[in-house]
């Protein structure tokens, strides 16, 4: 009972006052991100802000892991720009409903425990590629309309002027924890900036240059769609691509945070508040999301520990959009992409560059190859897929080199061979070249103490080794086999000697 109802830990020491500001700054920066991500999906802003507002809510006071920021994301919009276009936004929240219920199975069955599979060059790769594209979407704050309407670079003292509103925000998110770490820098930096260009009516591009934010508490809506198999066939392959880059994302920024507050959090949880969260905005006219990295940094490097910030943060966005629309709307650009800048500036791994020439060629191979698929692709689900593929297929080639084999002849005649690595696909062939058949004597002992046989291909080798032995008229025993490798070993059940006694029971660590 206390593990469902028990949603809030209030032996916690909470800084209500870091808390509160930092869940203050956090709302701030979400506005530009959110209103970003929903016109790259071809949605109306309030699209964006709608979701934001749920996904952080719902997943700040149930989710896993206190201090997360959740709301609408890049990753998110790139995987339904498509679906938006064909099929328009009705579809859009019947998919986002959808990959929330597919999420809460993820939860509920406890596959968030695969995170785990994620190598650290998979890890280094993914946090360094989405600082480059933190840093890349802040671009775009250099470019204003053109006569005909396309984006086009600022030029002469409007660059320098964003320029140099930019560098003073990211000096006072520097300088100002050097000094007193009483307030937010990230909160001061964007208040002095905003009073600067309005007290000298600095002419500089705006929030409400992007778009109106005015708008009213999310309207309930269900999807206007067809309720049929056609439909599911459309939306079903978004859902599942949407519901997987969600809980691929999530889970790394969980285990990114995990370790900058040495704390842990719980991946099952995070997942099944990630589909309530997405299914609430689907049925509230949101575009859906996931966890973001960037205000996630931005919520935790303010001093944010506890589930407060997260739930300030969506309520306040929710705030400043049905009543603070006109005011936000004059907040200057230049401050909050200042602010994103420094975000891109943490987030990147700097310490990866000192593992070049010390680390496996592999691991750092795998970490760039991450972080350029993320950068240039922006699919983050790809680039971790890929990363953990080929970490993989590395780890079988270096295993299938480990097995070995020592050979000595008993003083009643008897050959024995002790196994030392795991047999599989990978070292089937070398295994089988550790025996001489035709010159053994007639009794041999295969001992597995020291191995494990891990798949079919492995038993399969057994199973035609003991072949090759009958063939030559020779009696071969196995020992020290695990209980799940004698229940495949029928075929050659006749010919197999088992010390029961003294096989090992393996068992798989399980998420608790």
């Amino acid at each position: 009972m206390n593990t469902v109802f028990n949603l809030f830990d209030f032996k916690q020491e909470v800084n209500y006052k870091n808390e509160i500001l930092s869940g203050l700054t956090v709302a701030l920066a979400l506005i530009p991100e959110a209103i970003a991500f929903a016109l790259i999906a071809g949605l109306s802003p309030l699209t964006g802000l709608y979701a934001a507002f749920m996904m952080g809510l719902v997943t700040a006071i149930f989710g896993g892991r206190p201090g997360m920021i959740s709301g609408a994301t890049g990753a998110v919009a790139v995987v339904i720009v498509s679906l938006a276009k064909t099929h328009g936004v009705e579809y859009i929240f019947a998919a986002v409903v959808l990959a929330g219920i597919i999420q809460m199975l993820a939860g509920v069955f406890k596959l968030g425990k695969f995170i785990r599979l994620v190598p650290h060059p998979v890890m280094f790769g993914f946090v360094n590629g989405l600082a480059i594209v933190i840093f890349m979407a802040q671009l775009s704050s250099f470019k204003i309309a053109g006569v005909d309407g396309e984006l086009q670079w600022m030029q002469g003292n409007q660059l320098y002027l964003m320029i140099g509103l930019v560098l003073l925000t990211m000096l006072i998110i520097w300088g100002l924890p050097k000094l007193t770490k009483v307030i937010p820098a990230s909160l001061t930096a964007i208040l002095v900036v905003t009073v600067v260009v309005i007290g000298f009516g600095i002419d500089t591009k705006t929030v409400g240059d992007i778009s109106s934010i005015q708008g009213g508490f999310p309207p309930f809506h269900i999807p206007m769609i067809p309720f049929n198999w056609e439909t599911l066939e459309v939306i079903f392959p978004y859902a599942l691509i949407i519901a997987g880059v969600g809980l691929i994302e999530s889970l790394l920024t969980l285990n990114l945070i995990d370790e900058i507050t040495q704390t842990r959090g719980r991946s099952n949880k995070e997942a099944i508040a990630q589909g309530m969260a997405n299914v609430l905005s689907g049925l509230f006219s949101g575009m859906g999301g996931c966890a973001m990295i960037g205000q996630s940094l931005i919520n935790i490097s303010s001093g944010a520990r506890a589930r407060l910030s997260g739930i300030v943060a969506s309520v306040m966005l929710l705030v400043f959009v049905m009543f603070g629309a006109s005011y936000i709307e004059q907040m200057p650009m230049a401050a909050l992409t200042g602010l994103m800048i420094m975000v891109a500036i943490g987030t990147f791994e700097w310490a990866s560059f000192k593992v070049i020439g010390k680390m496996p060629n592999h691991d750092i191979f795998v970490g760039i190859l991450v972080a350029l698929i993320t950068v240039f692709l922006h699919n983050l689900a790809l680039a971790v897929l890929i990363g953990v593929v080929i970490s993989a297929l590395v780890f079988a080639w270096e295993s299938a080199k480990r097995i070995r084999a020592r050979k000595y002849i008993d003083v009643a005649g008897v050959k024995h061979y002790e196994i030392f690595g795991p047999l599989f696909f990978g070292s089937v062939k070398a295994f089988n070249e550790k025996f001489d058949v035709n010159g053994d004597p007639q009794e041999v002992i295969i001992d597995f103490k020291e191995s494990r046989v891990n798949d079919m291909s492995g038993i399969e080798a057994l199973n035609k080794l003991t072949e090759r032995y009958q063939k030559a008229g020779k009696e071969i025993h196995l020992r020290h086999l695990s209980t799940d490798c004698l229940k495949l070993l029928k075929d050659a059940e006749k010919i197999i000697d088992v010390n029961i006694l003294e096989d090992p029971t393996y068992k798989v660590a399980v998420e608790l």
